[in-house]
């Protein structure tokens, strides 16, 4: 059973046990509008404010954050499956990102001077447009909301938010303990409404911009209904990451590296290694070492600290997982570890590696969100970057190797991707760009690009 949906009522589920947490009544169309209106005229009001005394709310904000951190992890762990220990660093996260831009967000979005040729003045102010409509998915329920909410509060917007129908509470807790940081009334407003009624609020004229974070589907069908509105878009979609081991890698670090990096958040992560393209010369090392490490990973109850793996978040998405592994066995990929749904309550799924993945395979081609590594031999570094870029996604990366400055030069200027990890794996900082090309979407978040994507970047000029 997954989290479902009537005319009237959203129920939540625990994917470790497959039974009930809650009902949720969606809004009525009347009451959709009212709350859009409503953020629209705290908007008004907000947009005003200085960019200081913006950056003291949204200290206020990680306050309360850290304030209700145990709440907001156990609830997200009780929704969406991720361990416990996760659940809390993605709050650790979130309060970074509040303060993060509470320091640098005043410095990011000062107006700018700027000296004509004619001798003239130029004034380059970044102004708030409007109302942002985020729409969000279930995999960090916290994360993906403050990263858009944060940046666009500093920058004098207000916030909009339909949430993954699993997640419900985790949205509604959020609009709480914002809130109860003292921010302005329904200037952030969580709406629980269906997809019908989500068209309708992009086509609101309060409405202003778009933010969604899912699948490259869905990525292209709000893009296209933003676009006839006329309404800027930020996307993030969607990825199937390669991480290339070289020859001089260190070999105990990339498999360390490269097991976290499949498995952390139950492997449901756009930014997950996936695909593992390792160089013919150290592959059956790496392949024996990775393999036994996936082997000894303990799935279980995502409360207790002694597992690894929690469960995957909905029924349906387990189902689809297994199909894909399934369909890229029928089409000759081996199996060298997992692959089979265990016995009993709850949505487990094992750590699993497919060796012999080839193009036209879903191990392949396509995103896995779980934890499932497609393992992949390269002939040497050229025919590795080659694979790596064979995807039209191009969201992260990884590259291992000892040779710093070769892999530098490689991330730089032959990754396709929005971000490259060098001897490590992709985890989100508050301090760098996030997002990606290609199928994966486009614009960023994070390192103060956010903040400036939904303004009016306006030029005034003042003669000589």
């Amino acid at each position: 059973m997954e989290a479902s949906s009537t005319d009237k009522v959203i129920t939540t589920v625990n994917p470790a046990t497959g039974k009930e947490i809650s009902n949720h009544e969606f809004m009525s169309n009347q009451e959709a509008e009212k709350t859009i209106e409503n953020c629209h005229n705290a908007f008004k009001a907000w947009k005003h404010v200085s960019l200081e005394e913006r950056a003291d709310k949204i200290k206020a904000v990680g306050k309360s954050l850290q304030k209700h951190k145990a709440e907001i992890a156990e609830l997200m762990t009780r929704e969406m499956g991720k361990l416990l220990s996760q659940s809390e660093r993605e709050v650790d996260l979130c309060i970074a990102i509040c303060e993060y831009t509470a320091e640098n967000g005043p410095k990011e979005l000062k107006s700018e001077t700027r000296t004509l040729s004619d001798g003239g003045k130029g004034i380059v102010a970044y102004s708030p447009i409007g109302v942002i409509y985020g729409i969000q998915p279930w995999n960090y329920p916290s994360y993906q909301v403050v990263r858009y909410a944060i940046a666009n509060l500093m920058a004098g917007n207000g916030i909009l938010l339909k949430h993954a129908s699993n997640v419900t509470g985790s949205g509604k807790l959020l609009e709480k303990v914002f809130a109860a940081a003292g921010l302005p009334e329904s200037l952030f407003s969580v709406l629980v409404i269906n997809h019908e009624q989500s068209d309708a609020v992009i086509k609101n004229d309060y409405v202003c911009g778009v933010t969604l974070t899912g699948s490259s589907g869905a990525g292209k069908d709000i893009g296209k209904k933003a676009g006839e509105e006329l309404k800027k878009t930020v996307l993030e979609l969607g990825s199937n990451d390669a991480y290339i081991v070289l020859e001089d890698a260190d070999l105990e670090l990339a498999v360390e590296s490269c097991v976290k990096g499949r498995i952390y958040n139950n492997g449901e992560t756009c930014i997950a290694a996936k695909r593992f393209i390792v160089v013919d010369a150290i592959y059956d090392r790496f392949k024996s070492s990775f393999v036994s490490a996936m082997k000894a990973l303990k799935v279980g109850d995502p409360m207790s600290r002694e597992n690894d793996i929690g469960p995957i978040a909905r029924e349906d998405l387990r189902k689809t997982l297994h199909e894909q592994v399934e369909e890229s066995v029928e089409k000759g990929a081996e199996i060298l570890c997992g692959g089979q749904i265990p016995e009993g309550e709850g949505y487990y799924y094992p750590a699993t590696v497919l060796g012999n993945v080839m193009p036209g395979q879903p191990a392949y081609d396509d995103e896995l969100f779980g934890p499932v590594a497609s393992l992949i031999k390269a002939k040497d570094e050229k025919d590795a970057m080659r694979i790596a870029n064979d995807s039209r996604f191009g969201l992260g990366g990884g590259i291992f190797a000892k040779n710093i400055k070769r892999a530098t030069e490689l991330a730089e200027k032959h990754f396709d991707t929005g971000m490259v990890f060098i001897n490590t794996f992709g985890l989100a900082s508050p301090s760098m760009p996030f997002g990606g090309v290609k199928n994966s979407g486009f614009g960023r978040e994070h390192g103060g690009f956010g903040m400036k994507e939904f303004v009016n970047v306006k030029g005034i000029t003042i003669g000589g």
